[in-house]
C-alpha cells in the first residue's frame, strides 16, 4: 500500500489554528477507513481522527473532540484535518494513515505510514 503523504503542519501560537491535508493514491479507496495519528515527543503514537471515506462517519479521540475536525474531498482523494484551539500538548508530529480500523477496541493504522507533518503549539 502507497504511503499517503501529509503537509500544512507549522508554528502557531497557543489558541490558533491549522489545516493539515493527506494526500493518498486513489487505489486506496478500500474497505478501511483513513485516519490521523500523531506522535509528541518522547511518547507512543496515539489516535487523533478517522473518517470513513465512503460514509463520512468520524470518531476522534477524546482529547481532541470539539476543536478538531476530520473531513475528506474523495475526488481530490484528500483527508483534512482541522486544527482549531490548539494547545501546547497538542505539538506532535501528525501522520495520517489509510489503512485505519478497529482492532482491540482500539484505532490502529495498518497501513504504510508516511513522512508527517510536524506541528508546533506555542505558549
Amino acid at each position: 500500500q502507497v504511503a499517503a503523504v501529509e503537509s500544512g503542519g507549522g508554528l502557531v501560537q497557543a489558541g490558533g489554528s491549522l489545516r493539515l491535508s493527506c494526500t493518498y493514491d486513489r487505489r486506496t479507496f478500500n474497505r478501511y477507513a483513513t485516519g490521523w495519528f500523531r506522535r509528541a515527543p518522547g511518547k507512543d503514537r496515539e489516535f487523533v481522527a478517522v473518517i470513513n471515506l465512503s460514509s463520512g462517519s468520524t470518531d476522534y479521540a477524546d482529547s481532541v473532540k470539539g476543536r478538531f475536525t476530520i473531513s475528506r474531498d474523495n475526488a481530490k482523494s484528500t483527508v483534512y484535518l482541522q486544527l482549531d484551539s490548539l494547545r501546547p500538548e497538542d505539538t506532535a508530529v501528525y501522520y495520517c494513515n489509510t489503512g485505519t480500523r478497529m482492532y482491540e477496541s482500539k484505532w490502529r493504522g495498518f497501513g504504510s505510514w508516511g513522512q508527517g507533518t510536524q506541528v508546533t503549539v506555542s505558549s
